[in-house]
């Protein structure tokens, strides 16, 4: 199995880039140098409606171990948000990428009896039935991106819009190219996980999106959002194409070492779209000298967002700007196109890969 590798400290082939770029190499045993990881704190809680001191309720919440910068992120947010609060005691568990490790977390926290669940499962499917226990309990799980198939299983799901991001990237890719007067282009993508939901669906999107511009996908491959895979992957990818009009990788983190293979190879005759918005992705796009042109979001502020609605479903509350006495169901994300030209905008909101 594909061990994951350090974002900071990857090593390749003697190919280092320029400060501010995506690491792709380094020279010595120290990591290499990044700045202060620029996922931001969601805003002070306002002091009237909704985010006044309310009820007292204990959040429990778990996720995958952080072992690259988007679940680092979706980390530090749950926690940062549940402490703008008062009347919130935040209690995580160990994270873990143990499928059985976090079945046991999560059973810790149902015996327990915190007020309301944040779940991010490893997989939605194996995690399913955890989170059943914890709603026939009577304790609401806010189900974060990677969903339950059991509807019983969550009380209300907050995350991306994978096909949405597929559908950007999509769009970007094949307008350019039909812009160009590009025919029959050769278009690879990169996937996360395949046999992930939201990896498929990120591939719909993009199929869907590509056919309204009679184009499709000429080669896929999955590289598990490692780094170290992402750039075996690219590199394979490089030798069985002489010649690649467009590359979408699903994924900023393991895009790293997609960059990296792509430096080592001296290639620059396609672009190249990423997916999530992290911070050294679009300091990549500012440079306006990468292969990478654009990038699709998949924001990890949903953590902030479901430690929100978790307290006010524990509380009994609605969400003041709708009508509805009760949270929605579901609420999903907007996934946004980022490119040179509105980057310094989103530039704050990107996350430390």
């Amino acid at each position: 199995m594909t061990q994951n590798v350090a974002r900071r400290g990857f090593l390749v082939g003697g190919v280092a880039l320029g400060a501010g770029a995506l690491v792709s190499a380094c020279t010595s045993n120290e990591p290499q140098q990044q700045p202060a990881a620029q996922s931001p704190a969601p805003a002070p809680a306002a002091t009237g409606g909704n985010d006044a001191p309310g009820q007292r309720v204990s959040i429990g919440f778990s996720a995958p171990a952080a072992d690259h910068g988007w679940i680092a992120a979706i980390a530090k947010n749950a926690e940062t948000t549940a402490k703008q609060y008062s009347d919130v005691d935040f209690k995580p568990v160990e994270p873990t990428n143990d499928i059985n490790q976090q079945i046991s977390a999560v059973d810790s926290l149902i015996q327990q009896k915190v007020n309301v669940l944040v779940l991010l499962p490893n997989d939605g499917e194996q995690l399913n039935q955890v989170a059943r226990r914890a709603m026939d309990a009577g304790i609401p799980v806010v189900n974060l991106d990677r969903i339950f198939p059991d509807k019983l299983s969550y009380r209300t799901w907050v995350g991306g819009d994978n096909y949405g991001m597929g559908v950007a990237a999509g769009h970007y890719i094949g307008k350019k190219l039909k812009d160009k007067g590009v025919t029959n282009p050769v278009i690879v993508e990169i996937q996360g996980i395949a046999t992930l939901p939201l990896t498929q669906e990120r591939s719909k999107g993009f199929e869907d999106a590509l056919k309204t511009y009679g184009f499709s996908v000429t080669a896929k491959q999955d590289a598990k959002f490692t780094v170290e895979t992402g750039n075996q992957v690219a590199t394979n990818l490089l030798q069985a194409h002489k010649k690649i009009d467009a590359l979408w990788n699903h994924d900023d983190d393991q895009g790293v070492g997609v960059l990296a293979a792509i430096k080592e190879s001296g290639r620059n005759e396609f672009f190249m779209v990423g997916g999530a918005g992290s911070a050294n992705a679009m300091r990549e796009i500012q440079s306006g000298s990468s292969v990478l042109e654009a990038t699709v979001t998949y924001s990890p502020t949903m953590a902030s967002s479901a430690i929100k609605l978790a307290r006010l479903i524990a509380q009994g509350k609605g969400m003041s700007d709708l009508v509805e006495n009760q949270v929605p169901q579901s609420i999903t994300l907007a996934s946004e196109t980022i490119t040179k030209d509105n980057v310094a905008e989103y530039l704050p909101l990107g996350f430390e890969s």
